[in-house]
């Protein structure tokens, strides 16, 4: 492999992409190039924040919710011993019907609560779909040959911004790191700017977590990200907290 490929496995390498055939070989380069290693290291720690962000504690809930299911949801059926005589089958059929009704509202109740427990794992199981799928096409532009990052500082200090990016993709994506969560009502929005007009490219509701950008770069000239009512903006309405170069 010709030293000018090695230069374009910077990403590859960061992300664990390569063989080890590969790896043995770039890790030779990378002793002697400088520039190779301040890319890997850029590399590196963008996607340690990105694991970061997309890390998901279970809900604070989850357990009490567990528990107070508990006694609601019989696990064996109850033993009953046979009642002799006449008005021991009478009491026995009264019991019987009572004893029904019981089970067919538990019945009820559970089925209720497997319903919706159902529905939230179905909806959890979609949100980890999605953030999979969004994951494995960020790991793809970060190993992209002519990928490069960019970092900045938000608006007073508050957090950090990474963007990623690959002309030969077209692709860009963002990592916000530390930034404060928006206030009720608001969003971050994503912004390409082309030569000072602004173009949306996404929202970010939270101020941890990654984002890979809608719309192509098509020649943009940097990022921006602002502060905009819930749902997004066509056209900014704040200030923006940052701006990152793309060259």
């Amino acid at each position: 492999m010709s030293t000018a490929d090695l230069h374009t496995l910077t990403g590859a390498y960061a992300a664990h992409a390569l063989d080890p055939d590969e790896s043995a070989e770039f890790e030779h380069h990378l002793a002697r190039c400088a520039a190779c290693a301040q890319e890997v290291t850029e590399f590196a720690a963008t996607l340690a924040r990105l694991g970061g962000a997309q890390a998901v504690l279970p809900p604070p809930d989850l357990k009490a919710r567990v528990m107070a299911a508990l006694p609601t949801l019989r696990q064996d059926a109850p033993r009953t011993a046979p009642v002799q005589g006449r008005r021991g089958g009478r009491l026995a059929k009264g019991w019987a019907k009572l004893a029904l009704a019981a089970c067919l509202a538990l019945a009820a109740g559970a089925g209720g609560i497997a319903v919706q427990q159902h529905q939230q794992a179905e909806q959890a199981r979609a949100r980890a779909a999605a953030l999979q799928q969004q994951q494995e096409r960020l790991a793809g532009l970060l190993t992209a040959p002519d990928a490069r990052t960019a970092t900045a500082a938000a608006q007073g200090g508050n957090g950090l911004g990474t963007v990623v990016w690959s002309h030969s993709r077209g692709q860009v994506g963002f990592l916000a790191s530390g930034m404060p969560a928006p206030a009720a009502g608001t969003t971050y929005e994503l912004w390409f700017d082309d030569a000072g007009t602004m173009r949306p490219a996404g929202l970010l509701p939270t101020g941890d977590g990654s984002l890979l950008l809608t719309g192509a770069l098509d020649g943009a000239s940097g990022i921006g990200v602002t502060v905009e009512p819930a749902g997004g903006s066509a056209h900014p309405t704040t200030a923006p907290l940052m701006l990152l170069p793309i060259t």
